[in-house]
């Protein structure tokens, strides 16, 4: 489908595929240091890449916004799966995650389309997406970083809240959405 920024930029938003590999390394290695420090989910390697896009049954569904010429701008994934340690640490705030139901969401936008207003076009396709396969909730994996400022202000526009944190070699605020 195609979305826009709020410039009026339009972008291709699409499930990733296996012919996408190339072109996601080049996205990861596009990351400014600052960017990459700020997502864990995987490794941001052209070798992550390949590895990703050759999944044959993955259990996340991930996401790319793309330019018309092809270039990967943004990636999305909705983890199914439990991640035993995010599971404990929301027992502790008293919410039960169901497996499948309670999505673990983990954003990346290249740095010169941040702040463009490209996330929120992504978040307004994504929101249904999401409610629309039954999930419940989507849960910001690993939280975002305390002095993320900007995102944690973001999350907070699209109705996410603040739950508790956690140290890292960094301080780790976590969020939920309740769909």
């Amino acid at each position: 489908m195609e979305i826009k920024d709020k410039t009026g930029n339009i972008f291709d938003f699409r499930r990733l595929n296996k012919a996408d590999a190339l072109a996601l390394g080049i996205y990861f290695e596009s990351l400014s240091h600052e960017t990459k420090c700020k997502f864990g989910p995987h490794a941001l390697t052209q070798d992550s890449a390949h590895k990703i896009c050759q999944f044959e049954k993955d259990p996340a569904h991930r996401f790319i916004a793309v330019t018309k010429s092809g270039i990967i701008v943004a990636y999305i994934i909705l983890e199914f799966g439990m991640i035993d340690h995010e599971k404990h640490r929301y027992r502790n705030y008293g919410i039960k995650l169901e497996e499948g139901k309670d999505l673990f969401f983990a954003p990346s936008v290249l740095d010169d389309y941040q702040n463009a207003g490209l996330a929120s076009a992504i978040f307004n396709e994504l929101i249904p997406y999401a409610k629309n396969i039954g999930a419940l909730s989507l849960v910001l994996l690993g939280g975002t970083q305390e002095t993320n400022q900007l995102a944690l202000a973001f999350y907070a526009k699209f109705g996410f809240q603040p739950l508790g944190g956690y140290q890292t070699d960094v301080y780790n605020i976590d969020m939920r959405l309740v769909l």
